[in-house]
């Protein structure tokens, strides 16, 4: 009877669950909320960290800075009203931020037709019957548009400041631009150095131009920087990088994030971000804080290492019990062990792990 109770390691079902199950309830109190047990665990493993840029490297709250014609035939206020014009049927966040400008600046808006918008690139509409387009370069090179060399060096030059610069071109021809600037967040640059720290690469993906990226790369001094990528070079390089045998985590906050927060290895979503990218993702930082990655990652690895210490405490005793009970010293001491102390071992075992799983409550992380 002792042999049997002492061979059925009744704690072993709770080694795992019960580090999980507090890692959880820890991670939620410091802002990280994991989806699944997998996705905690997996963490311990990652090695790279892709981030996008807006919304998650920055405050996601951009703010139009100024609104700059290239043509004599239109004053700033007619670039802006067919910018916000055109920006009036789209939700992406730079467009809300033209649109806020120009009630600031009290331009009238005027129906657009024919609106469409261009995953990665920007959007084109009919205004006053003449087709428009606004958008970063790429749209324009799709729309055949005419840029004239000093407007692209103007343009050049906001981005090298790490702004974010979108033409306006009407007909075939680019008549003037508008210059938006989201802030980066204060919290960002010291989350890349925690997780330089934990010996972690952090690249930069993003779909806008190569200047600004430059720049927000060169202030977060980042591993490395991929600009003007479209939803699906995101999710080619994150297929690249495991095929690397790397172990990625992707970190956005956007529709445009979506598919590769589902390819990489752990999907990392801002909760100020899309419903559709929480959805893709496994661990959603509350606030949008890149920190919580350091914070997920600490995480991990300290459940990790509790639930190795759990499965010590919950076969340790079969291990020295099963011999005894099995009257291994019987024939030198004349003893062996009573079912109900091997019993109490099993109910120590038990509780050795619960308490120590419950250390994970005090983790500094």
């Amino acid at each position: 009877v002792a042999v049997l109770i002492i061979t059925c390691p009744c704690a072993l079902g709770l080694a795992t669950p019960m580090s999980i199950m507090v890692g959880v309830g820890k991670g939620a109190q410091s802002g990280v909320l994991i989806k699944n047990a997998e996705s905690l665990e997996r963490f311990n493993k990652v090695d790279v960290v892709i981030i996008d840029k807006t919304g998650t490297v920055t405050e996601g709250k951009p703010s139009v800075e100024k609104v700059i014609s290239a043509s004599s035939n239109y004053s700033e206020d007619e670039v802006l009203r067919r910018i916000a014009s055109l920006n009036s049927s789209s939700e992406h966040p730079l467009a809300q931020a033209t649109l806020r400008y120009a009630e600031d600046q009290k331009i009238a808006i005027k129906p657009v037709s024919a609106f469409h918008a261009v995953t990665g690139k920007g959007v084109t509409g009919v205004f006053e019957g003449k087709k428009l387009a606004l958008g970063n370069e790429k749209l324009m090179e799709q729309e055949g548009i005419i840029i004239s060399e000093q407007l692209r060096e103007e343009v050049g030059a906001e981005q090298r400041k790490g702004k974010t610069v979108s033409y306006l071109a009407e007909g075939d021809s680019a008549i003037g631009f508008v210059v938006i600037y989201d802030k980066i967040k204060s919290s960002s640059k010291e989350a890349i150095r925690e997780l330089h720290n934990l010996r972690m690469q952090v690249f930069m993906l993003t779909g806008d131009n190569k200047e600004t990226a430059k720049a927000v790369s060169e202030t977060l001094n980042l591993d490395g920087f991929k600009a003007q990528m479209l939803p699906e070079d995101k999710l080619k390089e994150i297929e690249r990088l495991q095929g690397e045998g790397k172990k990625v985590a992707m970190a956005g906050d956007g529709i445009n994030d979506a598919p590769a927060l589902a390819k990489a290895d752990i999907g990392i979503a801002m909760g100020t971000g899309t419903d559709v990218a929480i959805e893709s993702a496994g661990i959603t930082l509350v606030k949008g804080d890149l920190k919580g990655i350091a914070k997920a990652k600490i995480l991990s690895q300290k459940v990790m290492k509790n639930i190795k210490k759990n499965l010590f405490f919950a076969l340790i005793y079969n291990t020295l019990g099963i011999p005894i009970a099995a009257g291994l010293l019987y024939p030198f001491f004349g003893m062996l062990l009573s079912p109900m102390i091997v019993a109490l071992a099993m109910w120590l075992s038990s509780v050795s792990v619960i308490a120590n799983a419950l250390r994970l409550r005090g983790a500094k992380i």
